[in-house]
């Protein structure tokens, strides 16, 4: 890390240093761009998700509350003793934090709210696609994941797969992002492959396709 405004950097194989492309708060977490802040908010999302699925989401969030809630009087009790010890005005311990504005940009909410419904309308329109079969070879993709789907659903439960998600959350990218070349070589690999199985299918079946304008002119 370098100070100013921070980059992140890695040394590669070769002991040369690479800057690591810039991201937003979110994906710096997700990227380990700070060890400390990353493996904080792993762990504790980690435990938690644990803990719920074991035991009930009310159970979980109120012992949490009562473990924060505690840790906070607390220390509030501790600095004021401290102070009146000491006699120094400090202050409230958490004056920091409570001069944060957690006031949602009407502007942002509007902008958040417009993507999830264009991503939703996307979503329904696709699945009408692929259930009315408006291309065959499409859904009988869907339906081949679909079939994956109800045994992974048969070996897992929805909480052990969130589990699941949220570990790969914090690794797969990380792992892309250092492997980047390597990965690309094989999924593009294996996208030409599927790609050209695709074809060979469709050419085999050629049920639901548009014919071309030389056919439609010869069937007129």
């Amino acid at each position: 890390m370098a100070s100013g405004n921070k980059f992140y950097s890695r040394a590669n194989s070769n002991g040369n240093v690479t800057k690591l492309p810039e991201r937003g708060p979110v994906e710096s977490l997700i990227y380990w761009r700070d060890v400390k802040k990353s493996g904080i908010f792993f762990g504790a999302g980690l435990v938690t998700l644990l803990a719920i699925s074991c035991f009930s989401v009310i159970s979980v969030f109120a012992y949490l509350s009562l473990l924060t809630l505690a840790g906070t009087v607390s220390f509030r009790i501790y600095k004021s003793v401290m102070q009146a010890i000491q006699k120094t005005p400090e202050g409230h311990p958490f004056k920091e934090y409570l001069d944060i504005d957690l006031t949602l940009p009407q502007e942002k909410v509007q902008n958040i709210a417009g993507i999830a419904v264009a991503h939703v309308n996307g979503f329904v329109a696709e699945l009408r696609r692929l259930f009315l079969v408006e291309d065959l070879i499409d859904s009988i993709k869907f339906g081949v994941i679909l079939w994956v789907l109800t045994y992974i659903g048969g070996w897992f439960n929805g909480m052990t797969l969130v589990i699941l998600a949220f570990v790969s959350l914090f690794t797969l990218p990380k792992v892309y992002e250092n492997n980047k070349q390597s990965i690309d070589t094989y999924l593009d690999l294996a996208r030409s492959k599927l790609t050209e199985f695709t074809e060979k299918i469709k050419a085999a079946i050629p049920i639901g396709q548009k014919p071309t304008i030389a056919e439609s002119d010869k069937d007129k």
